[in-house]
């Protein structure tokens, strides 16, 4: 998250120039406090849970397909 952080300042004192005139950890020290606050989490833990969904949902796809065939079976 520092990481990110440090890119965001860069962001903002390229698009408000005015923020210049604010020591940089002061702006650091506001950013982490917000960054804190937010519910974030990292690229590797959105990847993990993202391949654990679609392993969830090939295995819903194959019972539901299970259920459908029994279901025709006892039609």
């Amino acid at each position: 998250m520092q990481d990110f952080a440090e890119r965001l300042l860069q962001e903002l004192r390229a698009q408000f120039p005015s923020l210049e005139d604010v020591p940089t950890p002061n702006v650091k020290a506001a950013l982490n406090r917000a960054i804190n606050k937010m519910d974030l989490v990292t690229r590797e833990e959105f990847d993990a849970q993202a391949a654990v969904l679609a392993r969830t949902r090939q295995k819903l796809e194959a019972l539901e397909k299970q259920v459908e065939a029994m279901e025709q079976s006892q039609g």
